[in-house]
């Protein structure tokens, strides 16, 4: 009871106050995408080049300008990006990460003080909601963090008390630390629906889903489009 009355009391809106709007910090010629304190999602197809998309997303982040369309500004005291890759073996991820710096224009061969990569392939759906708790708590300056496979953090994508769990951990994460998180999750096969309870509860908080599609005449092209509500 002690706790949900401090907590009741710290929730009261103080209606003579001025509340900051949330910094923005990603666009797409001019549209805002991405602000600080908010979490978004990239949906599609297996193989529709998601990954790719947020790389390009991450690499605008970590030059602090543009990458194709992506603009990216994050204040100088939240320039560290925190990629989380839950499904893939570090040889893949490495792949994606020097990317990533490729895309940037910066050194492939070298680690880079502002992207810390975590492949966590390996653990168990609550081992990574761990890992990645305590890794945005302990990083010092973090302003992003992409979770590259957010289905992997529950064990069941239809179940309700898990996938409102895992959204819950995003929504506070997000709040206290100030940073902004990017989830991506697989669509299913036969509707534009972000997968399972986890992609509903994902669609239904995220502040945009951008929806990633194979070009239907050339498969080298995906599109991306904001997914519809």
């Amino acid at each position: 009871p002690e706790k949900a009355v401090v907590l009741w009391q710290s929730s009261r809106l103080d209606l003579s106050a001025t509340y900051e709007k949330a910094p923005e910090m990603l666009k797409v010629q001019g549209s805002v995408i991405g602000t600080l304190g908010n979490f978004s999602a990239s949906i599609g197809k297996a193989k529709s080049k998601k990954t790719f998309n947020v790389s390009a997303i991450v690499a605008a982040a970590l030059k602090n300008g543009t990458v194709l369309r992506y603009a990216a500004e994050l204040p100088p005291d939240k320039r560290k990006i925190l990629y989380v890759d839950t499904e893939q073996s570090p040889y893949h991820c490495l792949k994606v990460a020097r990317r990533i710096l490729r895309m940037a224009g910066l050194p492939t061969n070298q680690n880079h003080e502002n992207l810390e990569f975590l492949a966590l392939r390996k653990y168990t759906p609550e081992e990574r909601i761990e890992i990645v708790k305590q890794a945005i708590y302990r990083t010092d300056h973090i302003g992003l963090v992409v979770i590259d496979g957010i289905r992997d953090m529950v064990y069941d994508i239809n179940s309700p008390s898990e996938s409102t769990h895992v959204i819950s951990l995003l929504m506070t994460w997000t709040d206290e630390r100030q940073i902004h998180i990017h989830t991506i999750l697989h669509q299913n096969k036969g509707d534009e629906n972000a997968r399972g309870h986890i992609g509903t509860e994902l669609s239904n908080k995220a502040e945009t889903v951008l929806l990633v599609e194979k070009d239907e005449t050339d498969a080298d092209i995906s599109t991306v489009r904001a997914a519809p509500v």
